[in-house]
């Protein structure tokens, strides 16, 4: 149940985004999420950490669910989604930061990647 505007907001904005918009929703939240859960290592707060990397860790499943095959891209993007998937894994079970980092550093990439894709997208339609 949706309580506070900002979380109405929240929901209108992903039930209208466009698929480019939606994807680069969802990096954000990896982001967002695995930041959170490096910050919950380093602060020894494993509930915390735990919670954001699960969180994390189901919207990389979500990305990987909505590849389409038909593209021989989504190929290499469903292995390195399933390594960003075993680093979170290990940072959570290790409590160590450093897999989550790298998994950041590959989100933002893909992030910037798909931002500059949907940008080429608009272009060539106008």
């Amino acid at each position: 149940m949706i309580h506070s505007p900002y979380q109405k907001y929240r929901q209108a904005q992903a039930e209208t985004a466009s698929k480019p918009k939606l994807l680069i929703m969802l990096y954000d939240g990896a982001i967002r999420f695995t930041k959170a859960g490096v910050e919950g290592i380093t602060s020894r707060d494993y509930e915390m950490a735990n919670n954001n990397l699960v969180k994390s860790q189901a919207i990389i499943h979500e990305l990987v669910s909505s590849l389409n095959f038909d593209y021989p891209i989504s190929n290499e993007l469903v292995r390195i989604y399933e390594y960003m998937l075993l680093l979170l894994i290990e940072a959570n079970v290790k409590k160590q930061v450093g897999p989550a980092e790298e998994v950041i550093a590959h989100l933002v990439e893909l992030r910037e990647a798909w931002v500059e894709a949907s940008k080429s997208a608009v272009a060539g339609s106008m």
